[in-house]
This record gives structure tokens, C-alpha cells and sequence, in this order.
């Protein structure tokens, strides 16, 4: 497949996102490809785009492959028994265990991960879908919400956040003359390269989605800062370097269950 902006970050935006369980929406999913990367992450997903054909496509997708849990190192080799050697027992000694399975290995004691269910894959329209406050623990939206009204929509998936949750955007924004040109001047050739290692790692495989709907941004970047202070007090935005930028919010207050893991920080900027 054609080598994709917003595939390329998937990586950085997997660090800002806590693994499972709860419950994640994916906002213009396409043809699915993060949202089943949310799913291997741990959550249960929903996701939805107002294109029906973006999601038949996503619904026909292989799966990502599940984040792997920690290896366990393996048994040390047994020396062989000496032929006058009594036999060993028929089955091996009970070990006491403490409740909480310390003294197990981590993986052992944690057990096998829970299984996650398949990403749901739904047409409809962000700006009128129903969200219930505190619906969900996390919310992404990859390179869609300049196709809805931008302020009126971050509002909408702020409250849709239960306590503690975290909204995760990766945005599109209008080009201005001046700065922006000379961050153009360091992305054509990194650019350059990103789409040679993707077409090395992608060649022979199928394409398996139609291009997605594309719009124009009509946001610049500063009118989108300005939107996101009004909107999203505290919230954390940076550019990045493929024509994109990173917005994080987490909703205040902390989550009600267990927590699904530490919040990873990806430290430094965009490289």
C-alpha cells in the first residue's frame, strides 16, 4: 500500500494511549488499520466514519498482531542422573505460594492476557452520533476532525471522556507562508526516505482499502491552538513534522476501576 502520514505515527501516538481493558473510540476510522491496533493494544473499540465504503473495507482488515507480553526466561539445562540415582518423584513437590504470587514470575502470576473482542465497525457521522458522558476511557481521531467544525466536536468528545480518560488527535492543518516553509524544508527529505522504507516493507503485499475522502484544512495551526486552549484547558499540542500535529488531553479526575497501566510520556519532539 502507499506509504500513509498518519500510519507512519502510529507508533508515537500508541506511547500516549494506556493499554487495556476499557473502552476506546476511534473517530474517521478509514479503513480501520489504528483502530485494530487499539484492539491489539487491549481496548475494547469502536469505531465509525461516515463513509460506508471506508468501513466495509475496514471490516474485511486482518487483524494487528496483540502487543506481546513479557518473555519468561527459559529453564536452566538439566545435568542427566547418575544410573544409581533414585527415581524421580511422580510429581513434583508442592511449592507454598503466598496470595499474592510473588515469588512467580510476573507473566506467570499476572496469567495469559485477557482475550480483546474485534474492533465494532459502524457508519455514522461524529457530529450527531450519540455520546454519553464518560462513555469512554479513550477517545483517537486521525487526520478527520477538519472535516467537522473542529471546536464544537473537540467539546462533544471532551465530554464523551470518563474520569481520567485521554483524547489523542493526530490533525491536518493549513500551511501559512513564512515558518511553515522552513519546516517544509526539513520534511521533504525525511518524507523522502519514510516513503522508500515503506514501499521496502509493503512491497508485494495487497492493497486492501480505497483511498479515503480527503478535504482541504482550512485551520492554520495557530487557529488551531486557539481553539484547543478554549476547548481543552491544559491539553498538550505540538507539531509534528509530516505536516501534522499531536494533541493529548486527559480529563481530570482518575478512573473508577483498575487502571489499565502507567500513562507513557514520549519525551523530546517529533523526529
Amino acid at each position: 500500500m502507499p506509504f500513509d502520514h498518519n500510519d507512519h505515527y502510529h507508533p508515537l501516538l500508541l506511547r500516549r494511549i494506556p493499554e487495556g481493558p476499557g473502552r476506546a473510540l476511534d473517530v474517521g476510522c478509514g479503513s480501520g488499520r489504528f483502530a485494530l491496533r487499539l484492539a491489539a493494544h487491549g481496548l475494547t473499540v469502536e469505531a465509525v466514519d461516515p463513509s460506508a465504503a471506508m468501513i466495509e473495507a475496514a471490516r474485511v482488515r486482518p487483524a494487528a498482531p496483540r502487543r506481546p507480553g513479557p518473555a519468561l526466561a527459559p529453564l536452566p539445562p538439566t545435568a542427566p542422573l547418575p544410573a544409581h540415582a533414585p527415581p524421580p518423584p511422580t510429581a513434583p513437590p508442592r511449592v507454598p505460594l503466598t496470595r499474592e504470587g510473588a515469588h512467580l514470575p510476573a507473566a506467570v502470576a499476572a496469567g495469559p492476557p485477557p482475550a480483546t473482542p474485534p474492533p465494532v465497525f459502524r457508519v455514522a457521522d461524529i457530529t450527531r452520533e450519540p455520546l454519553r458522558p464518560g462513555q469512554y476511557d479513550v477517545v483517537t481521531a486521525l487526520a478527520s476532525l477538519h472535516h467537522v467544525p473542529f471546536g464544537p466536536t473537540l467539546a462533544r468528545l471532551r465530554g464523551a471522556l470518563a474520569p481520567g480518560g485521554v483524547l489523542v488527535v493526530l490533525g491536518c492543518f493549513r500551511e501559512r507562508a513564512g515558518a511553515d516553509l522552513l519546516w517544509n524544508a526539513a520534511a521533504v527529505p525525511y518524507n523522502a526516505l519514510a516513503r522508500a522504507g515503506a514501499r521496502a516493507r509493503e512491497r508485494g503485499r495487497p492493497a486492501v482499502a480505497p483511498s479515503p475522502p480527503t478535504v482541504e484544512p482550512a485551520a492554520t495551526l495557530a487557529e488551531v491552538r486557539r481553539t484547543v486552549r478554549r476547548e481543552l484547558p491544559g491539553a498538550e499540542l505540538r507539531r509534528l513534522l509530516l505536516w501534522r500535529y499531536l494533541l493529548v488531553y486527559r480529563a481530570p479526575g482518575r478512573r473508577s476501576g483498575p487502571r489499565p497501566g502507567p500513562w507513557p510520556h514520549s519525551g523530546g519532539r517529533d523526529r
